[in-house]
Formats: C-alpha cells, structure tokens, sequence
C-alpha cells in the first residue's frame, strides 16, 4: 500500500502489560548460629531471597524439593536467588540439616493482552481483537473501549467472556484510525491501534475509457487522485490529477496522459488527499497500450 503505509506497520499490533507491577525488591534472611532469621519470609513473584552467612562456619542451603541450591557459603558469604515461580518453597541447610526455613513467592500480578490479526486494513474489512488473561479463567467479564481518531476519550465498544484458557476475542470494522483497549476488573491491557486506508478499484472501461471508484468513510468529491505510470526505472510518476465526483469515483481516458506504447498506470490517493484520520493509498496497476 505504499511506504506511508509500510512504515507504519512497525505499530505494534499485540502487546502485554502487567497491572501494578512494582520494582522488584531483595530480601535478606541471615544464617546464623541459631538457624536462619526470619526462618519464614513472604515475598513478591520476581523478588531476590539473599541468604547471608552471619556464622563463623561454613553452610548450603538446599530446597526440599531440589529447586535450588547454593554454594557451600564460608562465613561473611551471600548467595542469591530470584524467584519467579508462585508457591511455598521449604529448605534446610545441607551441614546443619535440622536448621530449616520456608520461602513463600506470591503470584503475578494480574495482566492481559489484547493484539490485533492486521495492523493496517482497507475501508470495509474486518479485524478481529484478541487476548488472554492471566488468571486462565473462562466466563470472566472483559470489556472493550474504542477510540476512533479526532474522538476525545475512549468510548465503550462491547462486552465479552474469556473462554479456555482466559482468551477472548471481538471481530470489529474500524471506518479510521482507531486505538483499542481491554479491562479485566480493574487491570487493563496495553492499547493498540487499528488504521485504516480507503480502498481504490481500477477497472476498464469501453471505447478507452477507465473508471476509479473508491470506498472511504467520507465524501472526497472535488478531491483528486493522482494517475501514475510506472518509469522505466520502476518508479511511480504522477502524469495527472483526476478530480473526483459525488460518488467518489472518476471516469477519464488514461491514453490522453500516456506516451505511444505501453504502460503500467496506477491511481494514487495521498493521505492528504484522504483526510484526517485515513492512510494513504492506491488501486492495482493496469496494463494500457496507446497505439497513436
């Protein structure tokens, strides 16, 4: 659809956000003489468990279930572990097997994501908003807001359950450039953006004639495309500009704006041309002889 719109596809389409995801904090728990201090600490999903050894000997912590291990650590020694995985985790240390202590690692923080299945679509076409929860749960609730562009705030579009696995999705037709958001209670996915670009036909005609229609959203009479014939050195270079009528379309003889011989014509609708909130774009090329 030209480079406008090819540049404009590193909008991202998919994104995952984490609902109140704070820096991720160290805890420090103390082998001492006595055992470990505090034997039993609760921490965050990411936080770091530092063991430090505060004896005059040598000591390992181990995980009851293997998970983790560390070195043997001799006296003024750390050791760390980032734990990211929910659940209570037991451990003893390896010399002094009686001396035991207890980690708990608290879940995520809820999230979801929403992504698009096409980030740039002609006027007309559909697209479909999907994601996931974090939770996995099905029948939960997700809502939907849409802001299409030049609209102040984001507006309510529709209402949806997660089904296996906490996924949903919502198939929708954008008229313009339209940012979407998901809310699950009080998280929210990253926003993502739909844009649209009306769509050009160039279609043959009798006794020469050729007629460009286009499907937009709003009325572009008295606007104008520009006719382009593609060089020999391949590329596109307007020859005209076509005025266009009540229906948003054109009827005109591309062999008055063409040199003898054949040439590979296209129209071109430049985003100005398209308006607020629409892409620039263009119709298929067409193959025309002009024999005189």
């Amino acid at each position: 659809m030209g480079r406008t719109i090819a540049t404009l596809l590193a909008v991202t389409a998919g994104a995952l956000i984490l609902a109140a995801a704070g820096s991720a904090a160290t805890v420090t728990v103390q082998i001492k003489s006595t055992g470990f201090s505090p034997a039993s600490i609760t921490v965050n999903h990411g936080d770091t468990v530092t063991w430090r050894n505060a004896d005059k000997v040598d000591h390992q912590i181990v995980a009851d279930d293997g998970s983790f291990a560390s070195p043997i650590l001799h006296a003024g020694r750390t050791w760390s572990r980032t734990l990211t995985t929910a659940g209570t985790f037991r451990y003893h240390d390896a010399l002094y097997p009686r001396r035991t202590g207890k980690v708990t690692v608290k879940g995520p923080p809820p999230s979801m994501s929403l992504a698009l299945s096409a980030p740039i679509v002609f006027y007309g076409s559909p697209v479909t908003l999907s994601g996931a929860i974090s939770s996995g749960a099905a029948n939960q609730t997700v809502s939907i807001d849409k802001q299409p562009y030049g609209q102040a705030a984001p507006g309510p579009l529709a209402v949806v359950r997660t089904g296996t696995g906490g996924a949903f999705s919502f198939t929708v037709t954008p008229d313009l450039y339209t940012t979407y958001v998901a809310h699950w209670g009080s998280v929210s996915s990253a926003s993502v953006v739909v844009q649209v670009a009306p769509k050009l036909r160039l279609a043959a005609g009798g006794n020469g004639y050729m007629k460009v229609t286009i499907s937009s959203p709003v009325s572009l009479w008295h606007r104008h495309v520009a006719l382009q014939r593609l060089s020999p050195f391949g590329q596109w270079v307007s020859v005209a500009n076509l005025t266009l009528g009540e229906q948003n379309g054109r009827l005109f003889r591309p062999a008055a704006y063409l040199p003898k011989g054949v040439s590979h014509i296209r129209v071109f609708l430049s985003i100005n041309q398209a308006g607020i909130g629409l892409l620039a774009s263009h119709s298929g090329t067409q193959t025309v002889v002009r024999r005189r």
